[in-house]
């Protein structure tokens, strides 16, 4: 399923996407939590299928279980705003 999301610094400034696409994880997660059915999705972006958006929000997840696992401080860090 990661084949499935790709990230290049020249597709969408590097955001993560659906390969072969520029469809961001983001705009599908938006998507999602504003209540769009994946049928919806899918219908607005022909090339997708439910695949890439349960790839999509697999990414998601990890993403975020990856940075709950590290100390505050290092996410802060990070994100660039580490000030001592």
């Amino acid at each position: 399923m990661a084949a499935m999301i790709t990230s290049d610094p020249n597709v969408m400034m590097g955001k993560p996407v659906i390969a072969g696409t520029r469809i961001t994880v983001e705009l599908i997660l938006e998507k999602l939590a504003a209540g769009e059915p994946a049928a919806q999705i899918i219908a607005s972006h022909p090339r997708l299928t439910e695949e890439p958006i349960r790839a999509g929000l697999a990414f998601a997840a990890e993403v975020k279980l990856s940075q709950a696992q590290k100390p505050a401080s290092l996410q802060v860090f990070l994100r660039g705003t580490y000030c001592n």
